[in-house]
């Protein structure tokens, strides 16, 4: 509960060092309407977490913020934790569960965004925009990446991971001409009939026949490192590496040293391990496009994943079902 009211709280909670949240949450009070008190709170991680926080009904996290056991354990009355997003790698789920706190995401909000953001860094590597940019204006004209300039038509485009957002990406490549293939052990026979793209039985095969390799599966022990040095060592020489998915699901370190080495003829990184990156050195590696994790950024995209979080949120205070579980907490 709040200090100057009966009514149950919702938190929203922002990640302190980099907030993009709204502090007035207008979108959410408009949701929550009279459920609830809406609250907004700036945090670096659980152990921030102050009175209005830790009495709150449903929580609504934004991207980063660590959550873990002992800080969940903190939490009083808390029916849902809501991560504001696709991904809840930041969550203890296990623990949330065991303390009987449903975690909640928003897995559909971006799809559009994210698959259009793929294709923008996979034709800004094959098409060598930025180094064509940057030569134009310095007011010259030599085209100095002819090498890893490539025609669209014809290149294999792999997928690791053909869920919402990979399916989208897949349908998108295939329009410009790619030849799709992917790889997903979770998907039942026939996906790649529906869909009408190639399936391959394993990831090494999918790596030996990539020219653009794009990442589209969530971050978990299974996926963490899924690209490491093993795997790059194992992709075509000339390939473009694109990740939109989770920056642990490919090793900064193998990505960069690939780079530096030439093996990868270019990566377009909207995440990346340990995000942002952290020195010169890694930010000069050669033919790195890098985005600010901003692929699932829109106006559109933002208040349908804003809304989305704020009606599971008020279904919480309500005692109403919960939509898009992922710890199997009713």
């Amino acid at each position: 509960m709040s200090e100057d009211s009966d009514k149950p709280t919702v938190v929203v909670v922002d990640w302190a060092k980099s907030p993009i949240g709204d502090p007035e949450s207008v979108i959410e009070r408009e949701v929550v309407g009279a459920a609830a008190e809406v609250v907004y709170r700036r945090c670096e991680s659980d152990e921030d977490f102050d009175e209005a926080v830790l009495g709150a009904r449903a929580i609504v996290a934004w991207h980063n913020i660590p959550l873990r056991r002992a800080g969940l354990a903190r939490l009083r009355n808390c029916r849902a934790l809501i991560r504001n997003g696709v991904g809840f790698d930041s969550v203890d789920v296990a623990a949330a569960r065991d303390l009987g706190i449903a975690v909640c995401n928003v897995p559909d909000y971006g799809t559009e965004e994210v698959a259009d953001h793929a294709i923008a860094l996979a034709l800004a590597l094959c098409r060598q925009l930025f180094p064509l940019d940057a030569e134009a204006k310095r007011l010259g004209w030599v085209i100095r990446v002819e090498p890893r300039l490539r025609r669209l038509r014809g290149l294999t485009f792999g997928i690791v991971g053909l869920g919402r957002i990979g399916t989208a990406t897949a349908l998108r490549a295939k329009a410009l001409g790619f030849r799709v293939v992917f790889h997903d052990p979770y998907l039942p026979n026939g996906a790649d009939k529906a869909v009408g793209v190639e399936r391959v039985a394993t990831l090494d095969e999918l790596l030996a026949r990539s020219d653009v390799l794009s990442l589209h599966c969530p971050l978990n022990d299974e996926t963490r490192h899924l690209l490491g040095e093993r795997e790059i060592a194992r992709m075509k020489p000339g390939a473009f590496l694109v990740n939109t998915a989770r920056g642990a699901v490919a090793s900064k370190s193998a990505v960069l040293a690939a780079l530096r080495e030439g093996r990868l003829a270019g990566a377009g990184l909207d995440v990346v391990e340990d995000e942002p990156l952290r020195t010169p050195e890694e930010a000069a590696a050669p033919n790195l496009v890098v985005t600010c994790h901003a692929a699932f950024c829109s106006v559109e995209s933002k208040r349908e994943m804003r809304s989305t979080s704020a009606r599971i949120a008020r279904a919480a205070v309500l005692g109403e079902p919960l939509e898009n579980v992922v710890n199997g907490v009713g």
